[in-house]
């Protein structure tokens, strides 16, 4: 299982496969390979997107283009893999032998079907054989775990609690009020009494109404005790399941943080220098996550310097049904926890002209990025315009390392403060603000925080609405297993409100400005297309609207209105909307 005890498998079949698209490039490569540095100079033209990383040990900056070439035998491989069961990353890197053969490598990120080794594929890093006991019984643990988180949060005395509060709740609103119209008739009487009565008869009869006042009283205390009686047996149990949950989440983490220590001690990194390293030697102060090193990017980079090829494009993309935001046939680049922190490291030893580029290059120098408009700046925060389909920062696991957060990071000095109070979902464009030092950050996080901010979006949404204007109040909950889907959910659910005004109708679509209350993941999304909200899916929502038309998510952060981190004056940022 060892990556270093066997011969690599070349996949030239996947460029055979591609004869027509692709024999005319090869061939020129292959004829020009004498003036490799020319031939590729020229092929940067067809650069999309570049992985690049500062090595730790030599300090310099490495690149590595996602070319046209390299994404059609991308697609050749995608017509290969035909129908899979499960969504994967997958990735090709396009490679010149020592004696300037073209060949191509693939590989998968992670485990495909339970398995790390299939043939035909790039063998994982080396070390994974040392841990692969080890990981099989951690998963098997969390796995255990998992069932009994899920069997205590479903608890059937969970669901029983939290309906027997709800009933009290309205039983106590209901008797209160009962108390309260019954006050206030003895006020009343109490008045008419003594405009009528004097002596025994008027102190008698305030004695009755006291009297009944007492009988209230009692009544409270019955309705309080009836319900501890109740309530208790009840709190006890979901208490003791919650301090049960606390103590199986961090037992999980503990798991999983053993596993990541140790795989990351096994893991062995090659670079083309012919330098190899534990990953947790290049971790330094980050932390790492666990699965560090088994994305595509890393084994392809491996396992390329380890038989002493040399690599000229690389294309990962994801196959499989949808998950998220991803989908099937599209491309990505480096995701931000795993690979980047390593890939300086991978590409150490590569020289300028293998790569197409000048030492020093940056990734602007050789991808057309648009510029991020800038709608306020001054010396503490920024105001920009968020493109849609542009994350808002780095994204997790396998996303693209392109972000709002990253593209602007490339213009400003390397110590510079810059990070955003608040996101915009990928898919959403708008007004996105970010804090330029550490106290204006803590001031707008704050007012964040405790929905000081006002917000307004504009929407165009697929269907009617049929009430002018009104709040949508719907909890909703993201379950683990399903994200980063959202779902409406009464018990697990956080309170999640949106109010709406429907702005125009036109051609069976509806434009309405949304001003969400609360700020919770997909909240304008959900609201929109559940059937107690708007019933009407955001035109363009591939996640909630079941396939529905649409080149964008019709979604727009139009303004935001706060108060000024240093002058404590209001401030409202305006982008106009784009749609």
């Amino acid at each position: 299982m060892a990556a270093t005890s066997e011969p690599i498998d070349f996949h030239n079949e996947v460029l055979e496969g591609l004869e027509q698209r692709l024999d005319a490039s090869v061939q020129r490569l292959e004829e020009n390979r004498d003036t490799d540095s020319q031939r590729l100079d020229e092929r940067t033209d067809n650069i999309d997107y570049t992985y690049q990383g500062h090595c730790p040990r030599t300090g310099q900056h490495y690149t590595l283009p996602r070319t046209a070439l390299a994404k059609a035998i991308a697609r050749g491989l995608m017509a290969q893999l035909g129908t899979l069961p499960e969504g994967k990353m997958f990735g090709v890197l396009l490679a010149m032998t020592p004696d300037g053969s073209m060949v191509v490598l693939k590989a998968f990120s992670g485990l495909w079907q339970g398995q790390a080794v299939r043939a035909g594929w790039v063998l994982p890093l080396p070390g994974r054989e040392q841990v692969v006991w080890q990981e099989a019984r951690t998963l098997d643990q969390i796995r255990a775990i998992d069932a009994q988180l899920q069997a205590l949060q479903e608890l059937p005395d969970r669901t029983i609690y939290t309906q027997f509060q709800a009933q009290q709740t309205q039983e106590r609103q209901t008797l209160n009020q009962r108390h309260r119209d019954r006050r206030q008739a003895r006020a009343h009487q109490r008045q008419a009494l003594a405009n009528s009565l004097t002596g025994d008869a008027l102190a008698q009869a305030l004695a009755q109404l006291d009297q009944h006042s007492r009988g209230d009283k009692a009544e409270r205390r019955r309705f309080k005790q009836r319900w501890r009686d109740r309530i208790a047996p009840l709190a006890t149990t979901v208490q003791a399941a919650d301090a049960a949950i606390a103590a199986l989440k961090q037992q999980r983490r503990d798991c999983s943080r053993q596993l990541q220590a140790d795989m990351h001690a096994a893991y062995t990194l090659t670079n083309f220098a012919g330098e190899s390293a534990a990953i947790q030697a290049l971790a330094g102060q980050r932390n790492l996550p666990t699965g560090t090193g088994d994305c595509c990017a890393p084994k392809l980079l491996h396992a390329a310097a380890h038989h002493g090829l040399k690599p000229l494009a690389m294309a990962e993309f994801w196959w499989g049904p949808p998950q998220g935001d991803k989908q099937p046939g599209e491309f990505y680049g480096a995701c931000a926890e795993r690979c980047q922190p390593i890939l300086g490291f991978l590409l150490s030893g590569l020289s300028a002209q293998v790569l197409g580029a000048t030492p020093g290059d940056s990734v602007e120098s050789r991808v057309s990025q648009p510029e991020i408009p800038i709608l306020y700046q001054d010396d503490w925060l920024m105001a920009v315009e968020k493109p849609a389909g542009l994350l808002s920062v780095p994204g997790r696991y396998c996303d693209r390392q392109d972000s709002l957060l990253t593209r602007l990071q490339l213009s400003r000095p390397a110590d510079s403060f810059l990070q955003p109070v608040h996101r915009l979902d990928q898919a959403t464009s708008g007004v996105l603000v970010l804090a330029l030092d550490a106290h204006s950050h803590r001031q707008l996080s704050d007012q964040f925080q405790h929905r000081r901010v006002q917000k307004t979006y504009q929407a165009i949404v697929a269907g009617p609405v049929s009430q002018p204007s009104g709040l949508i109040d719907l909890p909703l909950w993201g379950n683990p297993a399903e994200r980063p889907h959202q779902r409406v959910h009464w018990q697990r659910g956080k309170p999640s409100q949106t109010r709406y005004k429907v702005l125009a109708v036109e051609k069976g679509l509806t434009r309405v400005a949304l001003y969400p209350l609360t700020g919770r993941t997909h909240q304008l999304r959900v609201h929109a297309a559940h059937p107690q909200g708007l019933n009407a899916p955001i035109w363009g929502d591939r996640l909630y609207g079941q396939g529905q038309p649409g080149d964008r998510l019709h979604l727009h952060a139009q303004t935001l209105a706060f108060v000024h981190p240093q002058h404590q004056a209001e401030l409202q940022i305006e982008s106009a909307v784009p749609f």
